[in-house]
């Protein structure tokens, strides 16, 4: 990994569409988007390495093209976001241009990554890019983005480019300074949270007029950044959510970074942040701790399996096999381990592991635990399931592996707990 000189940081801020598009005109936010412009070469000039995520290609080209309406027609949708692209870096290159700082667009699918040497490539490109002193912009190319291929939002894409390129801090810009216990907008009770260190302890409310719903021209309100900070904080990205009509902010909570020792114990820090805020030095926001280096996301590939690849189909296993998958020097999955399989999937694609608490057990009682790229298609692994591996050649005609996935195909998120015959313990989110 390359070294930075130190209080630096890789940084990835996403801008949603209502930070960029106003919700009512359809016209772009000029304003705000030169003060993010300003406060992006700012902190470039300070040595940081920037990467923006930017929703808001269909919006604009919603307003280029006179609708007040977003179409539900796909092709219709596709053709206003190659208008808008265009659009929208044309804006963003103006802007930056002003201040002498280059930028570069990087449109992407999760088919683009689908095989790990283009996911590799990406990685390298962005951190090319960097290392050039370039600002890249990425965006979803939703020109070409159909339902299979698409990240859902870019919330989630934002958190996957974390990921990838090993990033210090994910900044989400939304409209609500923080998160509260509940929506600010209809509970005057609701309060706001500090800081995060285990997003399986939060409790918020979050439903679909959830603790600051998305704006009429996005697709992600709360919950959307809620699953993207477990994403991002797994690779052990600190992630945090504040105000996107005030992008000077993050230069503040930056600075406040830079000060602090952030790695005093999580009550420490967030009495600290709440000083800082009460004294004005900070504006209100929410940070989301990464995970501990010994026990995030370090390997590119795993963080792949895991985020970068949609799972297909469904591999249910036992405890036993779920076991002898996660000890410390792990097999691979074995077609005697699986008790049942679920969708219709070829050969090297992902699918979703699951584990049953009995070999008898209804399949809705199983845990999601983890993804696994697969030796054989659905139709294949119903035929050898609860076999040996000896026993593939006869059963299929032909045995191109020993294992239904290599371990080095075998992912499992870093916040799973120990084994136990209590499945509700098991919680991932993919």
């Amino acid at each position: 990994m390359i070294e930075h000189p130190p209080n630096t940081y890789t940084i990835v801020i996403k801008l949603g569409t209502s930070s960029l598009v106003d919700e009512v005109t359809r016209e772009p936010r000029i304003a705000n988007m030169s003060n993010i412009v300003e406060t992006v070469v700012k902190l470039r000039r300070a040595g940081h390495r920037i990467v923006l995520v930017s929703s808001g290609a269909i919006a604009v080209g919603m307003k280029r093209v006179g609708w007040s309406e977003k179409p539900t027609k796909l092709a219709a949708v596709q053709a206003l976001a190659s208008i808008g692209q265009g659009r929208l870096i044309g804006l963003f290159d103006d802007l930056f241009r002003q201040l002498n700082q280059t930028i570069a667009q990087i449109l992407i699918t999760r088919n683009d990554i689908i095989d790990y040497t283009q996911y590799q490539n990406a990685t390298n490109t962005l951190n090319e890019l960097l290392e050039m002193g370039v600002i890249p912009i990425v965006n979803e190319n939703d020109t070409l983005s159909v339902a299979e291929i698409k990240f859902g939002d870019n919330d989630t894409l934002s958190a996957i480019t974390a990921g990838m390129i090993h990033a210090n801090y994910l900044f989400l810009m939304t409209d609500v300074e923080c998160l509260y216990t509940d929506n600010p907008r209809t509970n005057p009770e609701a309060r706001p949270i500090l800081l995060v260190d285990s997003i399986d302890d939060l409790a918020v409310k979050t439903d679909s007029e959830d603790a600051g719903a998305g704006s009429k021209v996005g697709t992600g309100g709360m919950t959307t950044k809620l699953i993207a900070a477990e994403l991002a904080t797994n690779a052990g990205v600190t992630t945090i959510i504040t105000l996107s009509a005030q992008p000077q902010c993050i230069l503040d909570i930056v600075a406040n970074i830079q000060r602090s020792d952030t790695t005093l114990p999580a009550a420490d820090q967030a009495l600290h942040i709440e000083q800082e805020i009460a004294a004005g030095k900070i504006p209100l926001h929410t940070r989301f701790l990464g995970l501990p280096r010994d026990t995030q996301i370090r390997s590119d590939r795993r963080f792949w399996l895991l985020h970068g690849l949609k799972t297909k189909g469904v591999i249910y296993i036992d405890l036993g096999c779920f076991e002898a998958l996660t000890r410390k020097n792990r097999a691979g999955l074995l077609p005697a381990g699986i008790i049942a399989v679920e969708g219709l999937f070829h050969e090297s694609e992902c699918v979703s592991v699951r584990v049953l608490p009995t070999k008898n057990s209804a399949l809705h009682e199983a845990a999601e635990v983890g993804h696994c790229r697969v030796n054989y298609s659905s139709v294949e692994i119903n035929l050898i399931k609860g076999h040996k591996s000896s026993e593939i050649a006869s059963i299929l005609g032909f045995a191109d592996s020993e294992y239904v996935a290599h371990r080095d195909n075998l992912a499992f998120p870093p916040s799973l707990p120990p084994l136990t015959d209590d499945l509700t313990a098991l919680k991932y989110i993919p």
